[in-house]
C-alpha cells in the first residue's frame, strides 16, 4: 500500500509513518517546507488545491492508495484569542476542503481519504449522556468547527473516494497530546484534580489509535465518522488516579485546581479540561476491532513505558 499522510511530525502522524513502514507499506509525507527526499512533497493547506503541482502525475502522489489527513494547530497549544480559534478553523476546514479537492485530480484516485476529527463533535456539556458516532454535533466553538471539518472532505465523496473521518478522544502518549503535558507534574506527585474531577475524559491509547487508523484503512467499505475512544471511559480523576499510581506517587484527592481559576488562566480552552463527554467507539466495536488496551491503567503502564 501506498499512503501519503499529512501532520507525519506530530506524535500520530510520525507514529502512523513509523507502523506503515514497519510493514513494509510506502509512505508519501506532505509537508510546509522544502521536501528534503523522495518521498516528500510540499503543500500548502491554505491554497486553492493545497498548492500542489498542476501535473500530480510527476509527483510522489501518483499512484496513492490512500491519504491520512492529520495536520491541524493544535487545540491545547494557545489560548484561544479571536485570532487563534480562526486558525484553528482554517487549519481544519480550509485544510481538508483543499486537499480532498486536489485528491480528485488525481488518476488514478486513491481509493479511501481518511481524515483527523475530534470528540469536540459532541460538546463538552455531556455530563453522564453516552455519545456515539449517530449523535447530532453539539454546541460551542468546537462542535461548530468539527462538524464543518468533517463536511469539508465532501469534494471527496463526491469523486467516488471512500472516505472516514477518525474521532479522536484524548490520545495518551508521553510524547505528546495531554498526556505529555501531565506526565511530568505526575512525575513529581503534584498532579491535581481539574475542578470537581467528576468530567468524563474519554481516551485511547496511542498504540490503539494507530491500530485502528489502520483498521479503517484496510475495511473496505468503512467510511463515516469512527470514535477513536476505549471502551470505558474515565473521570478525570480517575485518570489522575491511575496516572499517579503509574508513577508510583501517592495520590492526594484534594488537590485540585478550581473551575474558576482554570477559567481565569486558560479562558474558553479552559472547556478541554472541564468538559465531559463520554464517547463510545460503536462502530469499531460493531466492525470488529479489539483494543489492546481497554482500561486505563494497561494503557498508562504500556505507553509510559516505551
Amino acid at each position: 500500500m501506498k499512503v501519503a499522510i499529512t501532520g507525519s511530525s506530530g506524535f500520530i502522524g510520525g507514529a502512523l509513518a513509523a507502523s506503515l513502514r514497519a510493514d513494509g507499506h510506502e509512505v508519501v509525507r506532505l509537508v510546509r517546507r522544502p521536501p528534503r527526499g523522495a518521498g516528500e512533497l510540499c503543500w500548502d493547506p491554505r491554497s486553492a488545491g493545497a498548492g500542489l503541482p498542476d501535473d500530480l502525475a510527476a509527483t510522489p502522489l501518483h499512484g496513492i492508495d490512500a491519504c491520512v489527513h492529520l495536520a491541524g494547530a493544535g487545540v491545547g497549544d494557545h489560548r484561544w484569542t479571536d485570532s487563534y480559534k480562526t486558525e484553528i478553523r482554517a487549519s481544519r476546514v480550509l485544510a481538508t476542503s483543499s486537499l480532498a479537492t486536489a485528491l480528485t485530480r488525481l488518476d488514478p484516485a486513491p481509493k479511501v481519504f481518511a481524515t483527523a476529527s475530534a470528540i469536540g463533535w459532541y460538546g463538552g456539556a455531556g455530563g453522564t449522556t453516552t455519545f456515539t458516532e449517530d449523535v447530532p454535533a453539539g454546541q460551542g466553538f468546537l462542535a461548530r468547527v468539527v462538524h464543518d471539518w468533517e463536511a469539508a472532505s465532501a469534494p471527496a465523496a463526491t469523486h467516488g473516494i471512500r472516505v472516514a473521518q477518525f474521532r479522536s478522544g484524548l490520545v495518551l502518549s508521553p510524547r505528546g497530546g495531554v498526556l505529555g503535558r501531565l506526565a511530568l507534574p505526575a512525575k513529581l506527585g503534584v498532579l491535581p484534580r481539574f475542578g470537581d474531577g467528576r468530567q468524563v475524559m474519554s481516551w485511547i491509547a496511542l498504540t490503539d489509535e494507530i491500530r485502528a487508523i489502520r483498521f479503517v484503512l484496510d475495511a473496505d467499505g468503512a467510511h463515516g465518522a469512527f470514535n477513536l475512544t476505549a471502551p470505558a471511559p474515565v473521570t478525570n480523576g480517575e485518570l489522575t488516579s491511575a496516572l499517579l499510581h503509574a508513577f508510583g506517587r501517592p495520590d492526594f484527592p484534594w488537590l485540585r485546581v478550581p473551575a474558576p481559576l482554570l477559567k481565569l488562566a486558560l479562558g474558553e480552552m479552559s472547556s478541554e479540561l472541564l468538559g465531559s463527554a463520554r464517547v463510545i467507539p460503536k462502530r469499531l466495536l460493531e466492525a470488529g476491532f479489539e483494543f489492546t488496551y481497554p482500561t486505563i491503567g494497561a494503557a498508562l503502564a504500556a505507553e509510559l513505558a516505551v
